[in-house]
């Protein structure tokens, strides 16, 4: 004699959990960029830049609560 089938079950599907807004300071990369500048009183500004990370999000690029 042949074995009773189960009832088969749905799998239950969980919706993503939704994704934090980007940080308005650094647009969610975690790093800031600014101008060097150069000279006695730091007037002149060159073309080079100097990265840092983001003071507000800590560098997560994600917007704080």
């Amino acid at each position: 004699m042949a074995a009773a089938k189960k009832p088969t079950t749905r799998c239950k599907i969980t919706p993503p959990a939704p994704q934090p807004a980007p940080c308005p300071d650094c647009d969610g990369t975690g790093e800031t960029r600014e101008t060097v500048r150069v000279g006695t009183r730091k007037t002149r500004a060159i073309d080079d830049h100097q990265t840092a990370l983001c003071l507000t999000c800590w560098g997560t690029g994600h917007a704080t609560d």
